[in-house]
């Protein structure tokens, strides 16, 4: 049980802007905040100086792997790199998992295996897949906080794509219930470049799989959305082409959200290597005209917010031996990372602390369903928070790193802003004491 602590700081990040403030917790929640520092008889006083405070950071897309192939990832390691990261809630992912959650049975097996083991607060994502309609119901009745499809194939057999058929299938069910749906957008449209000659190559892998598969998919997904009026949410945009087709759908006030991943904002096109397949992702990393759209996007608030999509496998099925991108899984390690790798590329496009917290914690707090109790610091809500030196800067390398495996594209990159402390509940759960 926690006990009645306070915390103060110069940089506390609340919803009317930074200000000095004293937050006062107790019982797992924020209890009373008070300008500049306050003292309260009995309670311990933690003074972080001019560290910037946020509430902690929420990371709707994370792929742990845990039942089936926690050699790849575990919740415990994925915990642990979670609030070393600043990452006081992540949503799981109903791949790459074994069984997949696309039932009630293995979404109970899910939770059995997360059981203990998670260091932050976790929630559920359930799948979509063909011939599983009658599951939809009884996964949300269990608390699945909304609903993941593929419109291309997911990497691994056993969570195959759907198509528009099975998606009016289950839309109904999903848009009764207030939840999302989450969709990887990508349709094959036969318009792709044939990945043949050398497969080091990364512009060859860029090119078999173009903007337009994007862009298709999300035509299918802004046509669903307005039909069955269905809480649509597009995971990690890649193909800026689309951004205006969604400024449309959201001008005419469609349920339809959409997120963006850190490597599209940090990396681009030009700067990767052949035969460097920690890079590869579906959809790709494109260009620097393309990914700067993006961020402009985020800017306009077109694109809600950034996400991880931390996927990783053991290094042997990265090929980073031959470099071989038609055979290496596509996914990027970064989970640990976000915060930094954001704030690293945010602030030098003069971004500041308030877009942290709008992309960060409240927009993703909003998708998962969380947002009168998480995401921005107010009274009552979740005492959940990050201390961190907006200044400070720090080389990734691998002893620094808690995922199972280090293999990340970020390995070298000096970063900006370093988590110093991790609070969930009111309780420090990383950090210096």
């Amino acid at each position: 049980m926690s006990k009645a602590i306070a915390l103060y700081s110069q940089q506390v990040l609340l919803p009317e802007g930074v200000k000095e403030a004293t937050l006062f917790m107790d019982g797992g929640v924020i209890t009373e905040i008070l300008p500049g520092m306050s003292m309260e008889e009995g309670v311990e006083l933690v003074n972080v100086g001019s560290k910037v405070v946020m509430p902690g950071v929420i990371d709707p897309h994370v792929h742990i792997n845990e039942p089936g192939r926690t050699d790849w990832e575990g919740f415990e390691t994925a915990g642990l790199a979670a609030v070393a990261g600043g990452i006081t809630m992540l949503v799981d992912m109903p791949l790459n998992s074994s069984p997949v959650t696309t039932t009630v049975e293995a979404f109970d097996q899910k939770r059995a295996a997360a059981a203990g083991k998670v260091r932050c607060d976790c929630g559920f994502w359930g799948g979509v897949v063909p011939g599983n309609a009658g599951e939809i119901g009884p996964l949300i009745e269990r608390g699945v906080l909304g609903f993941k499809a593929f419109l291309t194939h997911s990497g691994i057999d056993e969570f195959p794509n759907v198509k528009e058929d099975d998606l009016r299938k289950v839309m109904p069910v999903i848009a009764g219930a207030g939840l999302p749906l989450l969709v990887h957008c990508e349709l094959e449209d036969g318009g792709a470049f044939a990945f043949e000659g050398n497969p080091r190559s990364y512009r060859r892998y860029l090119m078999s799989r173009p903007a337009s598969w994007e862009d298709e998919a999300i035509a299918l997904m802004i046509k669903l959305c307005e039909e069955y009026k269905c809480r649509v949410h597009i995971v990690h945009l890649s193909s800026a082409s689309s951004i205006p087709q969604i400024r449309r759908a959201k001008e005419r006030g469609l349920p339809l959200t959409v997120e963006t991943a850190p490597h599209y904002l940090y990396f681009s096109a030009e700067g990767i290597a052949d035969g460097a397949t920690y890079f590869k992702c579906a959809p790709p990393i494109r260009e620097k005209v393309n990914n700067d759209l993006l961020w402009e996007a985020l800017r306009e608030g077109v694109i809600d917010f950034v996400a991880t999509d931390h996927s990783p496998a053991p290094p042997i099925l990265k090929m980073a031996e031959s470099g071989d991108f038609t055979r290496a899984w596509g996914g990027i390690s970064s989970l640990q990372l976000l915060l930094p790798v954001v704030w690293t590329a945010a602030s030098q496009r003069g971004f500041g602390l308030e877009d942290m917290v709008k992309w960060l914690c409240r927009k993703p707090a909003e998708l998962a369903g969380v947002s009168e109790e998480r995401g921005s610091i107010v009274r009552g809500y979740r005492a959940d928070l990050v201390v961190w030196d907006e200044g400070r800067r720090f080389r990734v390398e691998e002893s620094g790193l808690y995922h199972r495996h280090k293999g990340t594209p970020y390995l070298g990159e000096e970063l900006l802003g370093v988590v110093e402390q991790t609070w969930l509940g009111g309780e420090r759960v990383f950090g210096n004491s």
